[in-house]
């Protein structure tokens, strides 16, 4: 069974089983500011989790876009991978454990909807409690009526069978299914099956989590509203265990890739093979998704990521434009899945090239570099130059490097970014108070000011909204002048001033799409979405944006004047405007 049947047969077995099918969210969140891309598939259904009513009702399915780049190093053996699909579908206060469980178990075992895996080599996991929340006794239950010996399900603690979002978020016990890779394993004890899944020769292929609590910096601060499921299933893993093979790199999913790389390397080897493959495949979603290569957040990801491609390809000595090659094979795969990658096919192609181009010039500059003795770490994080580079340089001239003061720096370096970038990217509001509520609003007044002064062809290629300033990544060709941005900001002002409504209306996305709402860069839509309207006196939309919120019920409370008399002019002010990237300006504002 190929990947593409896999997709569509789980789509179509829950499809079936009432749950509306949604389209997977953009790569990069809209209003998560703990991290820098969609790392599960509940992460972007997270409001609704907490209780907000979805368009499309209370169960849902789809295959999310996700990539987690913690694991880099370890990119090129059996199960790692950057970006990857993950199947789930979810009850929103509907079904619970009893029907969550059966359906995984059904489409994982049978022949006919689902998968045909062999019921003798599924082995169970479940909560075995805490201090707050006892073990998950009902989930035994279940399993075993379906069949499943009491000796195959194993209690495990917090750590393995609890899962959450990040400190403050939706969360709840979980229950996992593993799958033996061997055949052979047979019944286990826990202490066996614990040393099998350590050594990969079991698998964990299926998660269902019961979301019925609300966390809290950590800790369990009562239930939620309505108990909901999530469930999740790594496609390319899967993959692997219906197609029999011992790594994901050896699945349809990357065959041909591998192949070709193989085809045209020099000096071929496996592992770096795998890392051009999946870094590129990740690089092509990212792009796809708005995110440029840069210095930061998300654009420094996709930047390491491209740059460790064309080392690799290097050290293979790649041939015949092989990288370019992988991409038209990577794009080939996937333009019948996600059409916006085929849309952008050009601009992808010319983002990697700049790219590369860039790296081969940094390498010169940091061989200069390394030749004076610079720190590994320094020429990471200012020259861009692959910590592999470094090793492999060193090992030539005999010098020592100190990789765990390295990895040190380099973890604290990861934190801090993190700490300073929360809720910096696109649609990325920091929080949902009061004062980044009122900028998020501003937000969309600042966009529909620049298509009405400056152009009616700027789009909006990013933003970040936090409790001090808004700022917003625009399409543009050229640097505004100070009368545009004096123009601008009279124009926002003045809506401010009129006191104009802000109305959320769901509907068709056609209709969505037929009225000209702006809509996020490389996202795929529900058929119902939410749009949030600002309309003047005369019912006349001045802005029309697909939107999850949070906003103003109208443009007054922008307004700080009452509490400022000596302010004589408009609340709204342009700090700053400047070039992020070729073709694209960035503008960050204020409410005073």
């Amino acid at each position: 069974m190929q990947s593409d049947e896999i997709r569509a047969r789980f789509l179509k077995f829950f499809e079936k089983r009432g749950h509306k099918i949604i389209p997977s969210a953009s790569l990069v969140p809209q209003n998560d500011p703990s991290v820098l891309f969609n790392i599960a598939g509940m992460q972007p259904l997270m409001p609704y989790l907490l209780g907000e009513k979805h368009p499309d009702g209370k169960r849902l399915v789809n295959i999310q876009k996700c990539v987690r780049t913690i694991d880099l190093d370890e990119v090129g053996d059996a199960t790692h991978l950057t970006f990857f699909e993950m199947m789930g579908n979810w009850s929103l206060g509907d079904y619970f454990k009893e029907e969550a469980i059966k359906w995984s178990y059904d489409f994982l075992t049978s022949k006919e909807e689902g998968l045909g895996l062999d019921v003798f080599r599924l082995y169970i996991t479940v909560f075995g409690g805490s201090d707050v929340v006892p073990r998950d006794v009902e989930s035994v239950e279940i399993w075993k009526s379906l069949g499943i010996p009491e000796h195959r399900i194993y209690f495990k603690s917090s750590k393995s069978n609890w899962w959450s979002a990040g400190l403050n978020s939706p969360a709840g016990p979980s229950t996992e299914m593993f799958y033996d890779l061997t055949g052979v394993l047979g019944d286990m004890n826990q202490e066996d099956f614990e040393k099998a899944e350590d050594e990969q020769k079991v698998v964990e292929i299926w998660n269902d989590v019961f979301m019925a609590y609300k966390q809290e910096n950590g800790k369990v601060a009562g239930e939620l509203p309505e108990r909901n499921v999530d469930t999740g299933a790594g496609l390319e893993r899967v993959t692997t265990v219906v197609q029999g093979k011992k790594s994901i790199y050896e699945t349809d999913v990357f065959d041909s890739v591998i192949e070709l790389i193989k085809k045209n390397s020099a000096k071929y080897d496996e592992k770096s093979a795998r890392i051009i493959a999946d870094h590129i495949r990740s690089a092509i979603f990212l792009i796809s998704d708005g995110v440029i290569p840069g210095n930061k957040d998300q654009g420094y990801v996709l930047r390491r990521l491209i740059r460790r491609a064309v080392y690799y390809g290097d050290r293979v000595g790649s041939q015949n434009h092989c990288l370019f090659q992988v991409m038209d094979e990577i794009l080939k795969k996937y333009k019948h899945i996600y059409p916006n990658i085929e849309q952008q096919c050009d601009f992808i192609k010319k983002e990697m090239g700049d790219e590369e181009e860039k790296f081969h010039k940094a390498l010169e500059r940091g061989n200069k570099e390394f030749e004076k003795g610079i720190d590994p770490f320094i020429l990471a994080t200012t020259y861009g130059f692959p910590i592999e580079l470094t090793l492999e340089l060193a090992k030539e001239k005999g010098i020592e490097v100190d990789l765990e003061d390295f990895h040190k720096k380099m973890s604290e370096h990861q934190k801090l970014s993190h700490t300073a970038s929360a809720g910096m990217f696109k649609g990325g509001l920091a929080n949902h108070n009061e004062k980044t509520i009122r900028l998020h609003t501003a937000h969309h007044l600042l966009l529909a000011g620049l298509q009405s002064v400056v152009s009616p062809t700027i789009k909006q290629r990013g933003s970040n909204i936090t409790e001090e300033r808004l700022r917003i990544d625009f399409l543009c060709d050229h640097k505004l002048t100070e009368e545009e941005k004096k123009k601008v900001e009279d124009w926002v002002n003045d809506k401010i001033k009129k006191g104009l409504n802000v109305i959320r209306r769901e509907m068709s996305l056609d209709e969505a799409k037929s009225i000209g709402a702006e809509m996020e860069f490389g996202a795929k839509y529900a058929d119902t979405v939410s749009v949030y309207f600002i309309e003047d006196e005369n019912g006349k939309a001045v802005s029309k944006e697909f939107c999850g919120g949070p906003h103003v019920k109208n443009t007054a409370e922008l307004d700080f004047s009452s509490r400022d008399s000596s302010r004589d002019s408009g609340p709204f002010k342009i700090q700053k405007e400047e070039a992020v990237a070729q073709g694209i300006r960035r503008i960050k504002a204020v409410l005073l």
